[in-house]
């Protein structure tokens, strides 16, 4: 299911390791989330879309275009 993350994470030349360590979580987990055996909290998805500079949705899958929406402006 998160094929787009594993994609994303190798092409930064990371470990899961590495990326477990940026999330503050533990490396199963980690590696959980690009297994789909563990569901990724919705704050963590929106922190790897911002880290990775695309959308949730391509992390997801929902779409194969890696381009993040347009961010609302803050009032």
């Amino acid at each position: 299911m998160y094929e787009h993350l594993r994609g994303l994470r190798e092409d930064k030349d990371l470990s899961q390791a590495d990326m477990a360590q940026l999330l503050n979580i533990h490396q199963t987990t980690y590696s959980g989330y690009e297994l789909g055996s563990c569901n990724i909290p919705n704050q963590t998805l929106v922190r790897l879309a911002e880290y990775f500079e695309t959308s949730v949705d391509y992390l997801l899958d929902v779409t194969d275009d890696p381009r993040p929406y347009p961010r609302r402006k803050r009032r």
